[in-house]
């Protein structure tokens, strides 16, 4: 029988909990310096910039092209604005990370792997 991997929802103040105990620094300063991180995110992609993140990965907005969809309901047809929307391309870590469950990450290096298949090395 098959066992179901279940995800669980990691919010905002787990992670600055994290980050806080991993560096030491005051949850005051880690708070900040995430909660102003992702406001540039917002920022930039606000502002139609693709932001890179290497082997983490590319954020980028993705303008959906207006059309003519129909109402369910009645079955008229509505007028669809066009509309941008975030594309993430996740990079090599990202990846590596995602497809082996208990992988672990430190330094920008898959620390720990534990592999899903029997491929058991990863290079560089």
């Amino acid at each position: 029988m098959a066992t179901k991997n279940v995800s669980r929802t990691v919010t905002k103040k787990e992670l600055i909990d994290r980050v806080t105990s991993i560096t030491g620094d005051k949850r005051v300063v880690v708070q900040r310096a995430v909660q102003t991180f992702l406001n540039e995110i917002i920022n930039d992609l606000g502002e139609g910039n693709r932001l890179e993140f290497r082997d983490f990965g590319v954020f980028e907005v993705h303008v959906r092209k207006a059309r003519i969809a129909q109402n369910p309901k009645t079955l008229e047809p509505v007028e669809v604005p066009a509309k941008g929307a975030v594309k993430f391309k996740p990079g090599r870590l990202m990846r590596l990370a995602t497809e082996h469950n208990d992988a672990v990450v430190a330094d920008g290096v898959i620390a720990e792997l534990k592999p899903a298949g029997k491929n058991t090395s990863v290079s560089r």
